[in-house]
């Protein structure tokens, strides 16, 4: 890279301070998009499917939109390492609850999302997220972090074919002999040794070693072609197409409420929890640049809305960039241009990220995100484990993370213990206001949704 180039970089994202380089920064960025890759393909495939009058395509397009747009705001305006597009399970939710088993129309779905977004930005601009990060006790914030170094390893782990249902114990180990479980191992291996030798770059490398491997053994498909060149077209049957006065009409507090409330949680959650690994909270356990940070979610989701796709959020697999060495904006910048790149090189981004049996679905992807886990659940460290008050709601919320399959339940469980145990204890002003106002809510959130 040219010196000019890197000196402007430097200067934006203030790189020597906060430890990096444009290389490792680069690298990073190029690691956080092959893990999170696969929501190019699986958003629209979920929404599509579900709702036949969103083409597959145009979600898809309206996919990498709003991920370029959330995550571009993210790494310029919060200059953070954390990438943000579509979010799992809320689209879910949008395409076969919303739209298919309560009938609402598509337009109108996205109507709703487009008021949560709105709501989002408001509620950031009076601090009230902000408010909400700074409330949430070490203990927790450990344990919050923790929670999701299990869940992403728990997914990589089921991807990979490694951990298997079982009808008789819920989980059981995977089959080794079957393709994909044993180039999910591999991958494990190579990215651990990689690691291990404290090879800058490993997760990288690891999942291009591993989806060669995946090539040479048939289970990644030889892309038939390199380049799909997208057009406009493509787009229109979703662009611009949200109704949001047919979602004030009828009135949808419910639907807005539920993008609403798993979304505000699924990203302070990743938040905190990719702010423990990178080491970004101060030393008052604050996140600096916290409404900058949530203003980028805020507005991914409103210009998703627009887009034509469901609720944005900060997606988890940014850890695996983060240890990766990635520790400001630049990463998310990258991360930006290659979703810009994927509209064009499809056929290569479907290869890798959704190479797979009937078995392993992600065996490529999978190694990574089981040792970016392993890295993330040292912020156990941080909890107070001779102190049952905050000891029996930190494990409640590592535990409920990957056995729920929520980052979302898991806050919420520890945020309604954590003030009961405080004040049968006797030590209630220990909690901050705010923490009785969401365990509050959550009590209501489990009761009527």
């Amino acid at each position: 890279m040219a010196k000019g180039s890197s000196g402007f970089l430097e200067r934006r994202f203030q790189l020597q301070a906060h430890g990096t380089d444009v290389r490792t920064e680069v690298l990073a960025g190029v690691t956080t998009f092959l893990t999170m890759a696969y929501i190019i393909f699986v958003n629209p495939g979920i929404v599509s499917s579900a709702v036949p009058e969103m083409p597959f395509q145009a979600v898809m397009i309206g996919t990498v939109a709003s991920a370029i747009l959330a995550t571009a705001i993210m790494a310029l305006y919060a200059n953070y390492p954390v990438a943000l597009a579509p979010g799992m399970g809320l689209n879910a939710y949008f395409a076969f609850t919303v739209v298919g088993a309560m009938g609402v129309p598509w337009q109108t779905a996205l109507g709703a999302v487009f008021i949560s977004g709105v709501l989002f930005i408001l509620l950031t601009l009076s601090r009230v997220r902000e408010m909400v990060i700074d409330a949430v006790p070490g203990s927790l914030k450990g344990a919050i972090g923790a929670g999701i170094g299990f869940f992403i390893a728990f997914i990589g782990l089921k991807n990979g074919g490694i951990v298997v249902s079982d009808p008789a114990t819920f989980v059981a180990l995977g089959d080794f002999s079957e393709p994909g479980t044993l180039l999910a191992v591999i991958g494990v291996i190579i990215t651990g040794a990689l690691m291990a030798m404290r090879v800058k770059g490993s997760i990288l490398y690891g999942i291009a070693a591993t989806a060669v491997i995946g090539m040479l053994m048939g289970i990644v498909p030889w892309p038939e072609r390199l380049v799909r060149l997208p057009t406009f077209a493509d787009w229109a049957p979703v662009f611009g197409k949200f109704d949001l006065r047919g979602a004030l009409s009828l009135g949808l507090l419910e639907i807005v409420f539920a993008f609403f409330f798993v979304d505000l949680f699924d990203t302070v959650g990743t938040l905190i929890g990719v702010a423990k690994q990178g080491g970004f909270l101060d030393e008052r356990g604050r996140l600096p640049r916290a409404r900058q940070a949530l203003m980028a979610d805020a507005v991914g989701t409103v210009g998703g809305a627009f887009f034509g796709t469901p609720t944005v959020t900060s997606y988890i697999e940014s850890a695996a960039g983060i240890a990766a060495g990635g520790r400001t904006g630049l990463v998310g910048l990258v991360v930006a241009g290659c979703f810009f790149l994927s509209l064009f090189f499809t056929p290569v981004i479907e290869a890798i990220a959704m190479a797979g049996t009937a078995v392993a679905t992600s065996p490529v992807t999978a190694p990574a995100l089981i040792l970016v886990g392993s890295l993330m659940v040292k912020a156990v460290l941080d909890v107070k484990w001779d102190d049952a008050s905050e000891a029996i709601p930190a494990f409640v919320t590592m535990i409920a993370m990957p056995l729920t399959y929520s980052i979302a339940t898991g806050i919420s469980l520890a945020f309604i213990l954590f003030p009961i145990f405080k004040l049968v204890s006797g030590r209630g002003k220990e909690v901050h206001w705010i923490m009785y106002v969401l365990a509050l809510m959550f009590v209501l959130r489990f009761i009527f949704l």
